[in-house]
């Protein structure tokens, strides 16, 4: 079930001032927001990012946010340059993230988040303008492990998974370190919404160009708290479980992964791409890059990430024609 939202009349974005609509229309795109009602009740805030309506997609892509991030800020880049080169692009806020319902960054199961997208993804693929295209998953870290639940839960959903930063491991560096775990283990059977888990802060250790964390840390929707200790303990479980999983992954895709990364491993990265049963998978390992490809970085950096994105995603959209 999908609702209108409320018009708002704040019009501060990560770009300035420029008001979303004209913003878009700059950009030759046509966007859209609204609420969707999941099978459990959830509300969840929803946007699109489509190509001009005199130009049919070329393809549909799913998208998937990070950890303590949200769907109107940053993230929106991504969309909108894809949308440009004509695919129809979908997404929501999580559970506890952004606009959507849930107590701020609490996410207590992970696996009923997996439903909330295959429930809102299936919902836009009926669409008698979409349910012709070719479909794929776009994940950014913790959406990046989510993409790899999907396709786990429904194997032949899509055509094809793009994984940036996937976290398919936390690092070390920014892991909880023993007896900590253990500690927060047994306090968060009584206390999950706690937000005490001791660890560093995540966005300075994502961005590499000073000026946009700036930009970063002025987004309205962003958890600044610490984590909390149910989310950490799911988000470790869930890890676990797709780091023994990774030779059931089948699904076409392409992970990419900055070699400076600290938050997720690009060494696991590797292992997916090493032990999944795909027959069609790519990698890159982009020297020096940070955890946030498609925004930290330099421009000349996002532009590469972008390219390898749109080559990949312009075969898979041939192959489908051929």
């Amino acid at each position: 079930m999908k609702e209108q939202e409320t018009p708002q009349t704040n019009n501060l974005h990560c770009w300035g001032d420029i008001p979303e609509e004209e913003y878009y229309k700059l950009h030759e795109i046509e966007a859209s927001k609204s609420f969707y009602t999941s099978p459990r009740g959830l509300k969840l805030f929803t946007r699109s990012w489509l190509p001009l309506s005199s130009t049919p997609p070329r393809g549909l892509i799913c998208m998937v946010h990070g950890y303590g991030n949200d769907i109107s800020w940053t993230f929106q880049a991504t969309p909108i340059f894809l949308a440009q080169k004509g695919f129809a692009c979908f997404a929501f806020d999580l559970e506890g993230h952004g606009k959507s319902q849930g107590l701020k960054a609490f996410v207590p199961n992970v696996d009923l988040v997996v439903q909330d997208c295959l429930s809102f993804f299936n919902f836009i693929k009926q669409d008698p303008q979409f349910n012709q295209l070719p479909s794929f998953l776009y994940g950014e870290s913790m959406g990046g492990a989510i993409c790899l639940l999907i396709h786990l839960a429904d194997p032949k959903g899509f055509d094809g998974a793009i994984l940036a930063a996937p976290m398919c491991k936390i690092s070390d560096v920014v892991r909880p370190k023993w007896p900590i775990p253990q500690v927060l283990t047994f306090v968060a059977k009584f206390l999950p919404t706690l937000p005490i888990v001791p660890t560093a802060d995540l966005m300075s250790k994502s961005v590499k160009v000073e000026k946009k964390k700036i930009i970063a840390e002025k987004n309205p929707m962003r958890y600044r708290g610490k984590p909390r200790l149910g989310t950490v303990l799911e988000l470790l479980r869930v890890t676990d479980y797709l780091s023994k999983r990774l030779s059931d992954v089948s699904i076409p895709f392409i992970v990419l992964h900055g070699s400076a990364d600290v938050v997720t491993d690009p060494n696991v990265s590797r292992a997916l791409y090493e032990e999944a049963k795909s027959m069609d998978k790519t990698i890159k390992i982009y020297d020096g890059m940070m955890h946030s490809l498609l925004f930290g970085e330099t421009d000349e950096n996002i532009e590469i990430v972008r390219n390898d994105i749109l080559t990949w995603l312009d075969g898979r959209c041939q192959e489908r024609v051929a």
